[in-house]
């Protein structure tokens, strides 16, 4: 009798897809599990009926414990029911077997007047988890809809649109803030902070999967030897190459990847991380980038090979990755893949701050706001300029206070007088 399990470390049960009774084709989605970090579609390995749920929506299941039965025929049902002893308690883990988020909605695109089902090649429709669990609440068929996601996917504003309801995100994009013309200096209008559960006094409110594996990277990290160096960059070039490239999609998210990737490539030891059998190098530069998220903590989607890719592909892939880890779509690779960190919080007007180094990377770059200084030129007079302070934290096991120097030395060049580099 086939069981749903797994071997993910946390997680729980989202929504069930199917129901006691129903039919289940091997690769059929059967069941949403949201682990630490993602909301993922878990399918069965198993032509059958799924017989028996054990676990509930909303609860977890110790690891590697059977979620459901699956029976192979329709007489076994009766026999897997009397084989299905629920758990008492829930502790834990949820499973994950062959899971594949959905990419997350962003702006829908305007449903057609008539709408026709969006099904893959097996005849299954195809739907975000969020999608599909909104569907059930508002008792619509999915079959009537036409998903305006990637592929014809169906999202879950397609369903908000079909139940008569706005979009959540609607109101949480801001315009872009004009420079004053006359300083002639740009402005940056900091994003919406993000939004965290209420709290009620006196209560202590459990901690998110999220947040508990923040908890324990941090502990992990706390046992890292480290030590931080700071640098000041002029940004006159940056904002200025900024300034012409927004238009195009280009975020400074991207650019600042790209920098840190490009000058990585002349120091190595910055993009490797510490192992007992030694100092490893990787192959690839991948740049993760810390994102907080709406309901607390935070993940670093990767901007893998950046080094590799133009400015304009980092900034639609960090787009794309940004809107999925928000709404916990991002695969496993896509969140935990990276070699080098980047923590920006310049757009909330901080002006230097320190990273705390996250396991398993060698460094990672805090970087604060561009704000106007005054400084002496180079001729001995006094000018303004944008500065902004940056502070590297490395692990001191392979990585010198000269090495993170040289690095942050030669960031600072390609920034403020090779920043073209960066298109081509």
């Amino acid at each position: 009798m086939p069981a749903l399990s797994s071997t993910m470390t946390e997680g729980k049960i989202v929504s069930w897809v199917k129901s006691p009774g129903d039919k289940v084709s091997k690769g059929e989605t059967v069941v949403v599990v949201e682990s630490d970090k993602a909301d993922m579609d878990v399918e069965s390995f198993h032509d059958g009926y799924l017989a028996v749920i054990l676990v509930e929506e909303g609860q977890e299941a110790p690891v590697g414990n059977a979620i459901a039965l699956i029976a192979e025929t329709e007489a076994e049902i009766e026999v897997a029911k009397s084989q299905g002893q629920p758990p008492a308690t829930t502790t834990t883990a949820a499973p994950a077997l062959e899971s594949k988020p959905a990419p997350a909605p962003v702006e829908a695109a305007p449903a057609p007047v008539v709408p026709t089902p969006t099904v893959r090649d097996n005849g299954r429709i195809t739907a975000s988890p969020r999608a599909k669990k909104l569907a059930k609440e508002f008792n619509i068929d999915l079959k009537t809809l036409q998903g305006s996601g990637p592929n014809g996917r169906i999202t879950s504003e397609d369903i908000e649109k079909a139940a008569g309801k706005a979009p959540a995100t609607a109101a949480t994009i801001a315009p872009p803030t004009a420079p004053p013309v006359a300083a002639k200096i740009p402005t940056v209008t900091p994003p919406p902070a993000p939004v965290t559960p209420p709290a009620v006094a006196g209560q202590t409110v459990p901690l998110t999967g999220l947040q508990k594996a923040v908890v324990n990277n941090m502990k992990t990290s706390l046992q890292v030897p480290t030590f931080v160096v700071g640098y000041t960059i002029t940004t006159t070039a940056l904002d200025k190459l900024y300034q012409q490239l927004k238009s195009k999609g280009v975020t400074m998210t991207a650019l600042l990847a790209k920098a840190v990737a490009n000058t990585l490539e002349k120091h190595p030891l910055l993009n490797a991380s510490y192992t007992e059998a030694g100092i490893q190098y990787h192959g690839t530069i991948n740049v993760a980038v810390a994102v907080a998220m709406p309901d607390g903590g935070l993940i670093t989607p990767v901007l893998r090979g950046a080094n590799t890719s133009d400015i304009y592909s980092l900034s639609r892939g960090w787009k794309d990755l940004v809107d999925r880890s928000r709404s916990k779509q991002l695969q496993p690779e896509e969140y935990n893949s990276g070699t080098f960190t980047i923590s920006n919080l310049g757009m909330y007007g901080v002006d230097r701050f320190t990273a705390i180094l996250p396991p398993g990377t060698g460094a990672i770059l805090a970087v604060g706001a561009a704000l106007p200084q005054v400084v002496a030129t180079p001729e001995g007079l006094m000018g303004v300029q944008r500065q902004m302070t940056v502070n590297i934290t490395c692990d001191h096991r392979i990585i010198y206070g000269a090495d993170a120097a040289a690095f942050l030395q030669d960031l600072a060049k390609l920034l403020e007088t090779n920043v073209a580099s960066l298109t081509m």
